[in-house]
């Protein structure tokens, strides 16, 4: 299984937004050659329509800790989503977590991104 570069985040913090751009591997962006080992030639995933989600866990776990659902920022078309954290998520002990992206179009078809996030979150000071 492969994992995006590490994030690092403070327990309890609710921050930071993170952003991502969606794009389908398997079909060429406007005017690049598909290159299966270069994000930035495949196509952006029209996000018109589809909910995001991000499952967050424990590393290795099977219990899902929360759910986050993400924005979408306009134009749809472009791929582009943020996920900002719910109140608690980051409520965690000090460890590695990660997260699992799923998209849902409006017939309730489900797509979830192969490569997983990966979290690193250390204690807070205080």
């Amino acid at each position: 299984m492969a994992f995006y570069e590490t994030i690092s985040l403070v327990s309890g913090d609710d921050l930071p937004e993170l952003q991502f751009v969606l794009r389908d591997s398997n079909t060429a962006a406007t005017g690049q050659t598909l290159d299966a080992n270069d994000p930035t030639t495949w196509s952006p995933i029209d996000l018109t329509g589809q909910t995001i989600r991000v499952y967050f866990r424990a590393l290795g776990g099977s219990t899902i800790l929360d759910t986050i659902t993400c924005g979408k920022i306009a134009p749809y078309a472009d791929g582009k989503c943020f996920l900002q954290w719910n109140p608690t998520t980051l409520d965690v002990a000090a460890g590695v977590y990660e997260g699992e992206i799923e998209l849902e179009n409006s017939s309730g078809q489900k797509l979830t991104v192969y490569d997983k996030l990966k979290f690193r979150v250390r204690d807070d000071f205080s």
